[in-house]
């Protein structure tokens, strides 16, 4: 790794990044490269490819990349008058990286339709749906950027519901697994247009990378050969390699500071003694995820800022949008070992646009995959109705874990300006501050939108030639990856709370890049739209010095 400048904290650097993730990543390569001096505060450790273990264990049951809810409490409560209590709700990437560390990997670009689906559909009664400023051909570039830029594979012009693309994938498609293989059959005698998945994983080496091994372990899981596209491997090595970004891990950002003229002048974030330190900065850009965004913009309240930094509008914080999609698994006569390579390598997008003869707002798009690992399953894999012990239990998973795959459903999540993140005024975490409170629960459309996909999923797995299908039911509703929507984008001051390019409306030299931008969810899969938005925002901010 090229050795990083160390810059003072008295001394201000042209911009200080806050979150290290899919889109701080960008933010840091692109402004670095342009010639700025970038310091990047991230909350957790700066691992390096020779860090991660097929530990799942650590992984999945002990946060060893995600926020540990020990340290950093959140709590959850439905509705604005229900008490809060503390619960697992988020889950986020806590490292240099961030969620693109150990996200599943798809990298899907929105239909053109997602920016304008108020338009097309009208008010959706209890929600705040409405029309992004942009539109599809003003990212479309920066969508082609991103997947160049980080290595994605895929088939352009296999979906045909996508929109118009300037350019092809940079690389092939992943090899087709078994699941992939049997949704497509399945999908195809029900008149369906499966393709091959778009993953930010190489089929191939590309740019000094080498190419994925199929090990099995990736959703979750960082990958040690760095084939998986994250800012980690793709983004941060090209920003360090101009020797004008200097990455700060361990730095948990407690304040954004202000001046008497309103424009903000750097940070404070404790180290990784907890000691305070003030980071001095000419523009703050701010990429900490939809839900720590929002929460250090009201910790960075002032006697200017009363209610939070940038929120004049009243609406940080709010109109919070979740995952959302339920899981329909099969179990077939002989073994598909889909635990092998990468999760999803097939996708189907038929039920992508709402159409109001179905009676709710929505759609979705489904993609097949095996989403376990070995001690998960044993846990929580199996059917209802097999044994949970003995011998019994030994021969069912015996016989499950290398039959059966999922068909999962990536759905609508409806912005509501109830839904919301605060700032709970009981609950703190390890250094003292106001832990992160989440109030939410899924619009009725929602709701609706899932059952119905889920029975074209059962269909799928039945045309499939599936011995035995299961389902998940709403319980599974709960703990969101995909945080979007707490800072809205929009033109207008007293509705949005960024412009068009990230700039917040109220501080001219403060950036909001990330999910938090988002109008709508689209359909999930966020992470190639956020890197997207921030590639425009980049090259906005070099346009303009």
């Amino acid at each position: 790794m090229p050795p990083q400048p160390s810059f003072l904290p008295r001394d201000p650097v042209d911009f200080l990044i806050v979150g290290a993730g899919a889109a701080g990543g960008v933010m840091a390569a692109e402004l670095s490269t342009a010639g700025f001096s970038v310091v990047v505060l991230e909350q957790g450790p700066h691992h390096r490819p020779q860090d991660f273990r097929h530990d799942e264990l650590g992984v999945s049951f002990h946060a060893a990349l995600t926020n540990d809810t020990r340290l950093r409490p959140n709590t959850f409560r439905k509705t604005e008058s229900g008490a809060a209590v503390t619960r697992r709700a988020i889950e986020y990437g806590c490292m240099v990286g961030g969620g693109s560390v150990h996200f599943t990997a798809n990298y899907w670009r929105f239909h053109a339709s997602d920016f304008h689906e108020r338009s097309l559909y009208g008010a959706v009664g209890g929600s705040t749906l409405a029309d992004w400023p942009i539109a599809y051909d003003d990212l479309e570039p920066f969508y082609t950027r991103a997947e160049w830029d980080i290595g994605v594979s895929g088939l352009g012009g296999s979906n045909p519901f996508d929109a118009p693309r300037s350019r092809p994938y940079p690389l092939p498609p992943m090899p087709v697994k078994s699941s992939g293989v049997l949704f497509e059959r399945g999908a195809r005698k029900l008149g369906l247009h499966p393709y091959p998945a778009p993953v930010a994983v190489l089929s191939r080496n590309f740019n000094g990378r080498p190419a994925c091994v199929h090990c099995g372990f990736c959703e979750s899981f960082g990958c040690e050969v760095g084939a998986k596209s994250s800012s980690l491997a793709a983004l941060f090595p090209r920003a360090l390699k101009t020797g004008r970004c200097e990455i700060r891990p361990d730095s948990y950002v407690r304040k954004i500071q202000t001046g008497p003229d309103g424009r903000v002048n750097g940070a404070v974030y404790f180290d990784k003694a907890k000691r305070e330190v003030f980071q001095r900065a000419r523009n703050v850009v701010v990429c900490a995820n939809g839900a720590e965004t929002p929460r250090l913009l009201l910790m960075s309240r002032s006697a200017k800022f009363p209610d939070g930094l940038a929120n004049s509008s009243g609406l940080v914080g709010k109109n919070l949008m979740f995952d959302c999609g339920l899981a329909a698994r099969g179990i077939f006569e002989h073994p598909l070992n889909d635990y092998k390579s990468i999760e999803a390598t097939r996708v189907l997008h038929d039920f992508y646009a709402a159409d109001p003869a179905r009676g709710f707002y929505g759609g979705g798009g489904l993609d097949a995959r095996f989403d376990w690992y070995p001690l998960a399953f044993a846990v929580d894999g199996l059917p209802s109705g097999l044994p949970r012990w003995g011998p019994a239990f030994k021969d069912a998973l015996a016989e499950y874990f290398p039959r059966m795959m999922t068909v999962l459903a990536h759905t609508t999540c409806l912005p509501r300006e109830s839904n919301s993140i605060s700032l709970d005024p009981n609950v703190k975490d390890a250094w003292g501050l106001p832990a992160l409170r989440v109030t939410f629960d899924y619009h009725p459309d929602d709701i609706k939108n899932c059952w119905w996909l889920l029975e074209r999923q059962k269909e799928i797995l039945d045309a499939a030639g599936a011995r035995k299908v299961w389902t998940d039911d709403l319980s599974v509703l709960g703990v969101s990856r995909h945080l979007m929507g707490t800072c809205r984008m929009g033109r207008d001051p007293k509705t949005s709370v960024v412009d068009t390019f990230h700039r917040a409306h109220d501080v001219p030299n403060l950036y909001i890049v990330d999910g938090s931008s988002f109008v709508t969810s689209a359909r999930q899969q966020p992470t190639c739209t956020i890197q997207a938005l921030a590639y425009r925002a980049a090259d906005a901010i070099v346009r303009a010095r």
